[in-house]
């Protein structure tokens, strides 16, 4: 039998640490390569952590909810088993490795040194995660089923192995844990027995479950963070009364990773960037013409996106930071555009990476990516880090305006409030029209109020006559 222990591996950015959010697994089951075996949450994101073993789950190292240094050991798997074909001679012993179906040789080294793998067909899947995964390729060799052979005399009869469901969307387990399900007890209808949301929701009817599947986040979300669903809250101390308000306190909810780092970020902001706040109201009008003009083309906020880039190319000094220990203001050679995504854990700001290059529509395709992405909590730690100006479409909450904060190290972020029908006031004659409202927070250490004001003016005259400022661009 070979055991392999795996440690949590390093997530990358440089992250020491990371809070299991929910085992994927449990002792018994069978795992196969590269099987997601544990959600972990980081600073940054939640990441499915895949298993470079195959084998039966021996022991997990941690519980929900515990913090896990890098480089400690996460599960341990038991791969193999003696092979009732080959007896055990001295310096080296023939075992099964774990996997459905196969059978691959394995030796000990005549020392009493563990179990080494010598050989596993095919190549690597791809499902690498930073710091491990399988390689891209394997040395192949002669693979054959083991013959089935009756159990020693007094020997127990091996209990079958409990297979693990076949679960790769968060949003799924979410759905099944909220209706009350066992993921392991529903019948997955997709390929190799992947359990979808349709399976959910039809074990939910079968089993008369009282519940809704939770409706999509908006695409864009409001700038102040929505806290996530909270981690187990702690109990609280009968009687135990809070000496400021007088009251007794009904739970406590432990902080996690995530909400840590939010509340880190958004402090810093408020302590150190001296924001200023401008807005302005927009005429919208000929912008949603546009866009209902052309049904299948890109959607409002790839317009807007645009536009704003345009306003970066006229004012580089808000694409950029303030790097205080040189002091000196630093202005980039392009824009990663970050866009505020309302997600399960809260709100997150990945960035779509060189939005500069991209036309029109080919922002409309990677927003849409990236907030499925954000959504499902696969944006990558480049993506949620990378961002070096922040647009946020607050109007998907049905507000009309905020005082956003801006997302350090970056120096300024631009809000876009509902469209809504208004009376306005054009050629001298009173009218309705499609009105938004644009807020644009910014640090006043890069620019005065005639630049931020100059960056609002390009966005909005955009806005208003789109297809003048697209013939320009």
């Amino acid at each position: 039998m070979t055991v392999q222990i795996f440690d949590l591996p390093d997530l990358g950015e440089g992250l020491t640490e990371a809070e299991v959010v929910r085992w994927l697994v449990g002792v018994g089951d069978v795992v196969a390569l590269d099987q997601p075996i544990a959600e972990v949450e980081t600073a940054k994101s939640i990441v499915e952590v895949p298993s470079p073993y195959a084998g039966t789950v021996a022991v997990l190292h941690g519980k929900e909810g515990e913090v896990m240094e890098v480089g400690k050991p996460l599960i341990t798997v038991e791969s193999g088993a003696p092979s009732p074909t080959t007896e055990p001679t001295t310096g080296s012993v023939t075992v099964a490795r774990a996997e459905e179906g196969s059978e691959a040789g394995s030796a000990v080294d005549p020392a009493g040194e563990r179990y080494r793998e010598e050989e596993r067909a095919g190549s690597g899947s791809g499902n690498v995660l930073i710091g491990y995964g399988t390689p891209e390729a394997q040395a192949s060799g002669r693979r054959r089923r083991p013959r089935n052979r009756p159990p020693a005399r007094g020997a127990q009869p091996a209990l079958p192995a409990r297979r693990v469901p076949l679960v790769t969307s968060p949003l799924v387990r979410q759905m099944a844990r909220q209706a009350g399900l066992r993921v392991a007890d529903i019948q997955g209808s997709g390929p190799g027995g992947l359990i979808t949301r349709r399976d959910v929701r039809s074990a939910i009817e079968a089993a008369g479950a009282i519940t809704t599947a939770p409706a999509p986040s908006a695409p864009i979300a409001a700038s102040t963070p929505i806290d996530a669903v909270p981690t187990t809250p702690v109990p609280v101390e009968p009687g135990a009364i809070d000496g400021r308000t007088g009251l007794a306190e009904s739970q406590r909810v432990p902080m996690g990773a995530f909400r840590k780092t939010v509340a880190a970020s958004l402090s810093r902001s408020r302590s150190e960037i001296p924001e200023a706040t401008v807005w302005v109201d927009v005429d919208a009008t000929e912008l949603v013409r546009l866009r209902r003009s052309d049904p299948e083309g890109p959607g409002l906020l790839a317009y807007v996106a645009r536009f704003v880039l345009a306003g970066l190319r006229a004012y580089p000094e808000l694409n950029g930071l303030v790097d205080i220990e040189r002091e000196e203001l630093v202005q980039y050679d392009g824009v990663n555009l970050g866009l505020a995504v309302q997600t399960d854990r809260g709100l997150v700001a990945p960035a779509v990476m060189g939005a500069h290059k991209l036309t029109t529509a080919e922002l409309d395709t990677e927003i849409k990516e990236l907030t499925r992405l954000a959504r499902e909590g696969k944006a990558t730690p480049a993506q949620l880090t990378g961002g070096t100006f922040t647009l946020n479409n607050y109007g998907s909450l049905r507000v009309d305006g905020s005082a956003a904060i801006i997302n350090h190290p970056q120096v300024a972020i631009l809000g876009i409030g509902r469209i809504i029908d208004r009376p306005w006031v054009v050629g001298g004659e009173l009218t309705v029209r499609k009105i938004t409202q644009l807020s644009f927070a910014f640090d006043h250490r890069v620019c005065d109020g005639g630049a931020a004001a100059g960056f609002m003016r390009v966005v909005a005259d955009s806005m208003e006559d789109p297809a003048k400022a697209i013939a320009r661009m």
